[in-house]
């Protein structure tokens, strides 16, 4: 009897220790699989935020997220305009082999699509159990087209799915899916709804919806793309005060410098709201939240004298110089990111999604040129894998980084042999001494290098064919 009572207790133990053990693996499993959140900011400069070394405009919980993580001091975007750099960061391929090379809209409602051979990171994170949300700007395809949103990998979407639609701050309607829904307000009542607000607000929702489930939320927010309308005055009349510039002068040019600053401490906003959703749900230990913009600042230096958005950066947005593809990026991954940390690894957009599958462990799609920056991340460099050179081409523009030293490289059409410049960016980071005739050999290797990374696109030439006219002699 007591030999049946051991019997019986020392059962009951391991079943209870089983229970626990598998309890315990079902947790360590969900960790594994960290919820990723990307902001992404639109029209963005380098030199804008707070802990990039901005001096007017205030961005405490970005700013806060690189004490608390790691800042890029190399990264680039996709492109030096919006619709191929977002299509680089979705498919992980550079400009000169994606689909979607520059901003190409269609007579209706949106852009050329990407198809839907490409893989994209949301793809990618679903077939691994992530729920999938993009929420702004779209840009890779029309309303029903192969390319949109729900199409590429997203459980949900809301925003704007064409670029000029993404223009009106105090739009008609929003898409949600693929469906029009109607703001009735701003018939009813002009100006009265700001799409900024709402972006935010269904932003957060998916977060809550998807709280018991690892999620990929993709915020990218139009702010603070131009035109710079405000849904309230209040923090448009504290950078009025603080830039010394009367905010009664509406029609003065000068005026847009308060505006400006107010988009981006609305997005600063926007990102601590996120940030206390992720607090309130206990969910933001568990998660990584990268933050970067879709390209340069849009402000030329004339009008950026005060702010210094770009800053001494050579070029703009549209421009393959450093001003128009640099972008700040910062990483917070509490326990796996060293706080305060800084990397001066040479990175792009299409370094996201092989970052995303080392992270899951998962095969990257094949044919893309990202290499994933997680040991970066991990503080690791040791074990990062370096790019032998990053490469950006667009109307008739090419850029191309090979470690320290970059190649800008314009072409015309028909015209075989192309300008080169080159630029020492450790020596130059302003890109003001042209080294090129100094360096023959350098020239003929970016060129090399040019052509062995471009796969010409009919959609989007880079060298655009001028039709000859036969001579009446």
């Amino acid at each position: 009897m007591k030999v049946c009572n051991l019997f019986t207790v020392f059962a009951g133990l391991l079943i209870i220790l089983f229970c626990n053990n598998a309890k315990g693996q079902k947790i360590e499993k969900k960790n594994n699989k960290p919820n990723i959140i990307y902001i992404l900011a639109d029209d963005m400069g380098y030199f804008e935020l707070g802990c990039y070394g901005g001096k007017v405009i205030e961005t405490p919980n970005i700013d806060r997220l690189a004490k608390g993580g790691i800042k890029f001091t190399n990264h680039y975007s996709g492109s030096n305009i919006c619709a191929p750099s977002r299509g680089s960061l979705m498919t992980g391929k550079h400009t000169g082999h994606a689909w979607i090379r520059d901003n190409k809209p269609l007579p209706f409602e949106g852009n050329v699509p990407i198809p839907t051979s490409e893989v994209t990171v949301a793809e990618l994170l679903k077939g691994a159990g992530y729920k999938t949300g993009a929420f702004g700007k779209w840009g890779l395809g029309y309303p029903g087209s192969e390319g949109s949103p729900n199409k590429q990998g997203f459980d949900q979407f809301y925003g704007y799915n064409c670029q000029r639609h993404a223009h009106d701050y105090f739009t008609h309607y929003m898409r949600s899916n693929d469906d029009s829904v109607t703001i009735f307000q701003n018939i009813k009542t002009p100006f009265s709804v700001y799409s900024a607000n709402t972006i935010k607000d269904e932003a957060l929702n998916f977060i809550d919806k998807n709280k018991n489930n690892p999620f990929f939320l993709y915020f990218a927010p139009t702010l603070p793309h131009a035109p710079y309308h405000q849904s309230d005055d209040s923090v448009l009349a504290y950078y009025a005060k603080k830039t010394g510039i009367n905010a009664g002068v509406a029609n003065s040019e000068d005026f847009s410098v308060p505006k400006y600053a107010a988009l981006t401490s609305r997005l600063d906003t926007e990102v601590g709201e996120i940030i206390a959703k992720l607090k309130k749900l206990n969910l933001l230990d568990n998660t990584l939240i990268i933050f970067s913009s879709d390209n340069g600042t849009a402000l030329n230096p004339e009008e950026d004298n005060y702010l210094h958005t770009g800053g001494q950066l050579h070029g703009r947005k549209s421009e393959v110089y450093e001003g128009g593809i640099k972008t700040p990026l910062i990483a917070y991954w509490k326990d796996k990111i060293k706080p305060g940390s800084t990397s001066n690894h040479i990175s792009a957009f299409w370094d996201f999604l092989p970052t995303c599958a080392e992270i899951l462990n998962v095969k990257n799609p094949e044919k893309i040129d990202g290499i994933s920056f997680l040991p970066t991340l991990l503080g690791k460099p040791k074990e990062q894998v370096e790019h032998e050179y990053l490469y950006w081409e667009r109307d008739q523009s090419v850029g191309i980084r090979k470690g320290d030293m970059k190649a800008v490289i314009k072409y015309e059409s028909d015209v075989q042999h192309p300008s080169v410049q080159i630029y020492n960016l450790s020596k130059d980071p302003f890109e003001k001494n042209d080294l090129a005739s100094i360096m023959p050999q350098l020239k003929d290797d970016f060129i090399n290098v040019a052509k062995s990374a471009h796969n010409e696109s009919e959609l989007f030439p880079l060298i655009k064919k001028t039709k000859k006219t036969k001579s009446k002699g």
